[in-house]
């Protein structure tokens, strides 16, 4: 019997042994080494690898946007900016996340439409305190000063002061450049202070100056601040109007063209002769040889004393500022001009566009428009100059801007308006 028999007929006790490893079918060895501690097709270790590559799949886009958003936020904060860290996060949101600007102004129409005022409430006991007591002389009549007529009380029980003119700061030639005074525009809201100033065309000279960032093509962007050699004549400084891309709103200064001028948008001019003035443009994109400076904003809201008729509370209206929308009541801004050429700007909490116009008209002004909008921009500036420098007051007290705001560089753009020097009107840029 030769050894394969042997092995076949094992110890003779009749019982047939495994087949011979040869005549085996080929998996059977792969069989025995996967009991002894391999894989088995589709067992656990396979499907925990199966699993990995599947989160990584999936992880991997969110991966690629976490550090693609990292590394544009960290870029952008690092960015010089006058702008609180919350407000610029937002600006971040709105100008890099796709449809951030959507998801912003959605965000925003929600917290403000929750805040906004109610109507009703309970009655103011005072205003608050703006402006100088003015003097009680008179003064003389040979020289008599320019001086709007007190705007007239829309409640029926005034309170102290309300719509009383008050100076700044001493007179100039007799009059006083810029005045101020608060009153309550609306009896449905008896809570809403509205904040004016009215600026002397003859007495003030006022400039417009581009900021750090808008506009976005400045022809000469400057110190994006008054200039330092300018502040022994400041008297106040105001925010400008809707940016650049909220509606094509183009601007110039010293006769250099910012952006292009868009015909049909308002348009408030400082003229080389001193004085001012709120048009329809149709000039085209450049200004002419007579125009200090120029700034664009939107359509006119009042014209030739009268509310714009295409005035509507519609929250997706470009005409009158897509950020918020009409319906929602928010910190606004405007300016206009009144019958004698001389200009107002407006702030007030909790207006809608319509509001606004209404508020601008009631202070006088014949022609006006809407300027920036939102709590984080309105600003309205006066100054006192005292032994240590300028003594900045802030008229309608706004917590996300330092009294200093334009004192330091600044992102937006804005006006400075000046005791006026002889000769031609021009923008001090150094």
């Amino acid at each position: 019997m030769g050894w394969r028999d042997l092995r076949r007929s094992g110890s003779g006790s009749g019982v047939t042994a495994p087949p011979d490893a040869a005549d085996s079918p080929p998996d059977s060895a792969s069989a025995v080494q996967g009991a002894a501690g391999g894989e088995q097709p589709g067992g656990p270790a396979v499907r925990r690898r199966r699993r990995r590559r599947r989160v990584l799949l999936i992880a991997a886009p969110f991966l690629v946007l976490l550090v693609w958003a990292t590394v544009s936020y960290t870029t952008w904060m690092l960015q010089p900016t006058s702008l609180s860290w919350q407000v610029n996060s937002v600006e971040w949101v709105r100008h890099n996340v796709p449809f951030g600007n959507w998801l912003a102004d959605t965000s925003e129409r929600i917290y403000y439409t929750h805040h906004a005022p109610k109507k009703g409430g309970p009655q103011l006991k005072s205003l608050p305190t703006v402006g100088l007591n003015p003097p009680r002389t008179s003064p003389p009549k040979s020289q008599p000063a320019a001086w709007p007529p007190p705007i007239k009380p829309v409640f029926p029980h005034p309170l102290p002061g309300e719509g009383v003119w008050k100076p700044t700061g001493p007179p100039v030639d007799g009059g006083p450049p810029v005045l101020v005074t608060t009153f309550r525009p609306e009896t449905d809201y008896p809570e809403l202070v509205a904040y004016v100033a009215w600026f002397d065309h003859t007495r003030t000279e006022i400039g417009y100056y581009p900021g750090r960032y808008e506009p976005p093509n400045a022809a000469v962007r400057g110190p994006m601040m008054v200039p330092d050699d300018q502040r022994a004549r400041l008297l106040a400084t105001f925010n400008g109007g809707f940016t650049y891309t909220d509606g094509n709103n183009g601007s110039a200064d010293n006769g250099r063209t910012n952006e292009p001028l868009t015909d049909g948008n308002a348009t408030l001019i400082g003229y080389r002769d001193g004085s001012i003035a709120l048009v329809k443009w149709s000039g085209g994109p450049d200004v002419g040889p007579d125009v200090a400076w120029a700034r664009q904003s939107l359509a006119p809201i009042v014209w030739n004393g009268q509310l714009n008729p295409q005035l509507n509370d519609n929250p997706d209206s470009p005409q009158w500022g897509y950020t918020l929308g009409g319906l929602t009541r928010v910190w606004r801004t405007g300016v206009g001009v009144d019958r004698r050429g001389n200009l107002i700007y407006v702030a007030a909490d909790g207006q809608t566009v319509i509001t606004l116009a209404k508020i601008l008209q009631h202070a006088g002004a014949v022609r006006a428009m809407e300027f920036d909008i939102n709590p984080e921009w309105h600003t309205l500036i006066t100054y006192a100059h005292g032994a240590h420098g300028l003594v900045p007051t802030v008229v309608g007290a706004n917590p996300m801007q330092s009294p200093d705001r334009y004192l330091v560089p600044d992102d937006r753009d804005f006006f400075a308006v000046y005791l006026p020097q002889p000769g031609p009107v021009t923008v001090p840029l150094n």
